[in-house]
């Protein structure tokens, strides 16, 4: 496998031929999916094989990336940061080294986020509470987290941690392993004030140098869901309501840090946009809300954008098409046009994909693709006109 690079806006792999000495450079879109916990579930032996069928399962429908946690932070027997620091030797050897193992040997290429801003595996509500438990005095706010000395230098710790482990099944360190397309800082930031964005974008800038200063090869990515702050009053109105731009976050602002690689959106129609709308309003607002992340990416950022969460139930419209390939389609015919175009939308990821026996990871956008065969059909013939398209792109 070769590593994962940026020229301008497209994503392309750097391959080496030890031989001669030569690089070789081959477009890439991707069609990917979330899989979430596939670290947790591979700590348990009996459950390893369900994350090896995922992956497998994954490459068969030409899927290239998956997107998965690589944090577990609390004192739980199978967390992977039980304190600041100190890790669980046991879930990294069976549980993050083997996912790694097994991505590669499937060919698929893996985004590893490396802290929750919710609540679920410890977060960064963990992190301050291990800085109060340790006599720091840490502000009530969630946002001290992305300013308080004691709770930053928690994070660098863990980051360095994970970012400069060597494989204990391969042998091979994580800095150095194609097989990671991209260090993702944090899932989904927000801010509990649009006051703290400039800490927030101090934050982005901090933590993004720091991953670069360990790992070189490796592309960093933010985690962001795509909305657009108050100071951006041309773009608000793309927001899925006014309160998405009180989160201190923004699209373009954050996006544009230097060693940002490529930006990150999130899509949640159902969730975001709620009360008595009917899907024609959801659809509008995911066609527009597709459309400008790509022009900006194109034509402000001139980075590669990443759809890397797109969830969608799937209830039954009237005219018998499932909600969820109405509006998938949407994306990926966008991300398709884009691709041909040769412009910033790079792909997208499937919100999230299980294999039987993992339904208690789910939620009301997960699903097994296999028993879904107008989706999973769907979902293929992404993969195949995306890698047509780099195909003809690397043969020219």
């Amino acid at each position: 496998m070769g590593f994962v690079g940026v020229n301008e806006t497209r994503f392309f792999i750097k391959n080496e031929n030890p031989k001669t000495q030569s690089l070789t450079f081959q477009e890439l879109y991707i069609n990917g999916w979330n899989s979430y916990w596939l670290m947790e579930e591979s700590v348990w032996v009996s459950s390893r094989f369900r994350v090896s069928k995922m992956l497998k399962r994954g490459a068969e429908m030409g899927l290239s990336v998956c997107r998965t946690w690589a944090f577990s932070d609390g004192g739980g027997p199978n967390d992977l940061q039980l304190l600041p620091g100190v890790f669980n030797e046991r879930v990294f050897k069976v549980g993050l080294d083997f996912v790694i193992v097994e991505a590669r040997k499937h060919n698929i290429r893996l985004i590893l986020s490396l802290v929750n801003n919710l609540k679920a595996y410890g977060g960064t509500a963990q992190y301050m509470r291990w800085a109060r438990e340790a006599g720091t005095n840490v502000s009530s706010s969630r946002d001290a987290f992305f300013t308080n000395p004691t709770v930053k230098a928690y994070y660098k710790s863990f980051v360095k941690a994970i970012v400069t482990r060597k494989n204990s099944i391969s042998g091979v360190k994580y800095s150095e392993e194609p097989a990671i397309f991209a260090w993702e800082l944090i899932n989904e930031p927000r801010c509990e004030s649009s006051s703290s964005a400039a800490a927030l974008q101090a934050w982005i800038a901090e933590m993004a140098g720091f991953v670069k200063s360990l790992d070189q090869k490796h592309l960093v990515t933010i985690g962001l869901e795509g909305f657009y702050g108050v100071e951006k009053a041309g773009n608000v109105g793309l927001n899925p309501g006014k309160w998405a731009a009180s989160l201190g976050v923004d699209f373009i602002e954050n996006s544009a840090i230097e060693n940002i690689d490529f930006t990150s959106v999130h899509a949640y129609p159902h969730s975001w946009i709620k009360g008595g709308v009917n899907s024609d309003a959801r659809v509008d607002f995911l066609s527009h809300w597709v459309d400008s992340h790509i022009n900006e990416a194109e034509k402000i950022l001139k980075k590669p954008v990443l759809f890397t969460e797109v969830g969608f139930p799937s209830s039954i419209q009237k005219n018998g098409l499932y909600d969820r390939n109405i509006f998938l389609k949407i994306v990926y015919d966008k991300i398709y046009e884009s691709a041909k175009k040769k412009r910033a939308g790079a792909g997208a990821l499937v919100w999230q994909l299980l294999v039987e026996g993992m339904e208690r990871y789910g939620d009301q956008f997960s699903f097994i693709a296999w028993k879904h065969p107008s989706t999973y059909k769907l979902m293929v013939e992404q993969s195949c006109r995306l890698l047509n398209i780099s195909c003809l792109a690397n043969a020219s």
